[in-house]
């Protein structure tokens, strides 16, 4: 047996095969679908898969404003956040995020799954959320894909 052969190939940034894709998010549970797209992103899906590199695709996501909360989510649960300042802290409930802007409840929660450093900074630079069935990235061509289908 030839064992030079068998050599493991390392993808790189030059080598790495980023493609665009659709995900449409109506009626799919946040999280559900959020573990999904930061598999995506990550390229965690693809043969190629190398961890220290950003091989991961470009992802669409279009309906933000059509996603679901299951159980009592929408009211009980609770973001934290703060402006750095004593008594700066601010509690917000999902249903309040979703009301100013829905796209950010999806972003915040494919963020949360992604690795916290720098990869996983570039990485979410590859992500865009819009509310309606439009975006702006037609001359891509990206090609749809049911992210049910992907295990």
């Amino acid at each position: 047996m030839d064992t030079l052969s068998y050599k493991t190939i390392s993808a790189n940034k030059a080598t790495a095969n980023k493609e665009w894709v659709i995900v449409d998010a109506a009626d799919m549970v946040v999280g559900r679908m959020a573990s999904k797209v930061a598999k995506l992103l990550r390229g965690k899906y693809k043969p190629s898969f190398t961890p220290h590199v950003d091989c991961g695709d470009n992802v669409i996501i279009i309906n933000a404003e059509k996603v679901i909360l299951t159980g009592q989510k929408w009211d009980q649960r609770k973001f934290f956040y703060h402006s750095g300042y004593p008594g700066g802290r601010k509690d917000v409930t999902p249903a309040m995020l979703f009301a100013k802007k829905p796209e950010r409840l999806v972003e915040r929660a494919i963020k949360g799954m992604l690795p916290k450093n720098r990869l996983g900074r570039q990485q979410f630079r590859n992500l865009y959320v819009y509310t309606g069935s439009e975006h702006g990235h037609e001359a891509q061509q990206p090609k749809v894909i049911d992210i049910n289908a992907i295990k």
